[in-house]
């Protein structure tokens, strides 16, 4: 593999870097009043502005002179065609099958795997109507109303996402809940309010070992046997999703009760499986397909659209521009549609687990930044917590701003407000405020040059800080389905050009490893195992304070 450091493009893109950390957007936008037209691309219900970032034209054609060299275009058909481009663990990366609403065959190892997505898409469908229809009941006869899936990481965050973001769109016959941390508080305080004859729980594991999982899985069925007094019943409430139904079946799953996905998904690229038996059974199998539709659209586009007009190509370089050659640590997401309360932490673990690799595809040490910190929440509320350091702190924090045209809970004058926010925010961080306006506006106030001189620098905004503008249409199955998949692709695309493994995440491993051994020596009595003194001081003290009888009440 050559060093891409040395190409002649990532040269140039180095020594032009170090020029624009000069030059301001200001300038840029006074020179070039065609800025929007020239850095925006618009989709079906999507429009992408690209031009509040540090780019000139001359910028974008070396970032695109960049992607041709590390041979984008024939990964992305390497991808879709079914190649193992997960080249550490030797699998396809297909989640783009899972939604392929073609008849065209993808092939895995030469054998067309559309027909088994179909057919399990058809199993989901005939089991979320059946359910959702009352077809599907509890061991005492009545309907099911609460679903609650237990999972973890990709398993988890994806389904939990989509059903927050899509809750407001349909009358739901039933509720969802989410279980994913082994602390037993969730889990206590999931199930205490619901009613035992009437939960269908979904357990999703792809290996069906993760023992976050199966320790969740179990005290949700000592719950439901101890209400039915029968161990009989848990089939009727019980449901798997895993590559590995012979590991659910040890666990005591009938084969009807499994559903199947593949080696050559990714959990966090899993959503659009059966993973997403909780989405479906939620918003109904009908918005489901929408979530389908709207992410193959995606994927029409990224396969066919000019690299330069391409969104996914596109957002994915202005990526790199700030992270790698402007050296930007860290990157904000920031949604102003309540909907999307949790796409900035879905976004966090797509991102950070796929790009936050430090060795290449030959195990080298990489000589650049790779991935960025992703971070974010709600904009409205951020403007109201971190977003003084986004506006006035030392590092430069590039910010992708996702706002919708309809919202999809109209209350007079609120949306116009929250879009005057939204739209104000990327102007303000783009063109600051300088010591000329702030003395002016503060002698329109009335104040004493005394006290201008003493406050001027601490008002200043020197702004130059790099945005993206992502407006939706509204919030729906399909424009979701399509934001979704934008931010995958850009992932893939990023990761091509960092030359690092994007599809494996070996990084969340080895502190897991290292949890069963601590486990056990957490019993009462155990030895304390070999480790550093830090380690092995807490554990002892953790153990001791555990064990020790508290004293006496002194109350009398």
């Amino acid at each position: 593999m050559s060093d891409i450091t040395k190409s002649k493009s990532w040269r140039a893109l180095a020594a032009q870097g170090a020029e624009m950390k000069n030059r301001h957007l200001n300038d840029l936008f006074r020179a070039d009043p065609d800025r929007f037209a020239k850095f925006s691309i618009e989709m079906q219900d999507i429009l992408f502005d690209y031009s509040k970032n540090l780019v000139t034209e001359q910028t974008i054609d070396g970032l695109l002179d960049l992607a041709r060299e590390v041979d984008v275009e024939a990964w992305r058909a390497r991808m879709f065609s079914g190649a193992q481009v997960n080249m550490t663990e030797d699998r396809a990366v297909l989640h783009v099958a899972l939604r392929n609403r073609s008849n065209e065959p993808i092939l895995v190892d030469g054998a067309d795997v559309m027909p088994q997505i179909k057919a399990e898409l058809a199993a989901m469908k005939s089991f979320v109507e059946r359910v959702r229809g009352g077809d599907w009941r509890g061991y005492s006869g009545k309907r099911i109303t609460d679903v609650v899936s237990i999972g973890i990481g990709g398993s988890h965050l994806g389904p939990q996402m989509v059903t927050e973001a899509l809750k407001g769109s349909k009358n739901n016959p039933m509720r969802v809940h989410y279980i994913s941390n082994v602390d037993g508080t969730q889990i206590a305080d999931v199930l205490r309010p619901l009613n035992p004859e009437q939960v269908l729980f979904v357990i999703s594991s792809k290996t069906f070992t993760t023992y976050e999982t199966l320790t969740n899985m179990r005290t949700a069925m000592n719950w439901l046997v101890a209400s039915s007094f029968d161990q009989s019943v848990l089939d009727k409430h019980f449901v798997a999703v895993t590559a590995r139904p012979e590991n659910a079946e040890k666990e005591g799953f009938p084969a009807e009760n499994i559903f199947q996905i593949w080696d050559w998904v990714g959990g966090r690229f899993s959503l659009w499986s059966a993973i997403g038996l909780p989405i479906a059974l939620y918003l109904g199998f009908d918005s489901f397909e929408e979530l389908l539709d709207g992410a193959h659209d995606m994927d029409q586009h990224f396969q066919n659209a000019p690299l330069g007009e391409n969104a996914p190509v596109m957002l994915a370089l202005v990526g790199v521009w700030n992270s790698t050659f402007l050296e930007a640590q860290t990157q904000a997401i920031l949604p102003y549609d309540q909907s999307l309360h949790m796409f900035s932490a879905y976004m966090q673990q797509a991102e950070m687990e796929s790009n936050g690799k430090s060795v290449n595809w030959d195990g080298a040490d990489v000589p650049y930044q790779t991935g960025a910190i992703i971070w974010g929440q709600l904009g409205i509320n951020g403007q109201h917590a971190f977003y003084q350091y986004l506006h006035q702190g030392k590092n430069i924090v590039p910010c992708d701003f996702i706002g919708s045209i309809e919202s999809n809970t109209p209350v007079k004058g609120h949306h116009e407000y929250l879009m005057a926010n939204f739209f104000a925010q990327t102007q303000a961080l783009m063109i600051g405020i300088d010591e000329e306006e702030v003395r002016a506006e503060l002698r329109r106030k009335g104040k004493s040059e005394r006290y201008i001189e003493r406050l001027v620098s601490h008002k200043i905004h020197k702004g130059n800080r790099p945005t993206n503008t992502l407006l939706l249409s509204r919030i729906s199955p399909r424009t979701l389905g399509s934001l979704i998949a934008l931010y995958e692709h850009k992932i893939f695309v990023q990761g091509i050009i960092w030359q690092v493994c994007s599809f494996d995440q070996w990084g969340v491993e080895l502190g897991k490893q290292l949890a069963m051994n601590i486990q056990g020596e957490l019993a009462p009595k155990a030895a304390t195992g070999p480790h550093d003194s830090s380690t092995t001081g807490l554990i002892d003290y953790f153990k001791q304070q555990r064990d020790t009888p508290p004293p006496p009440s002194s109350r009398t």
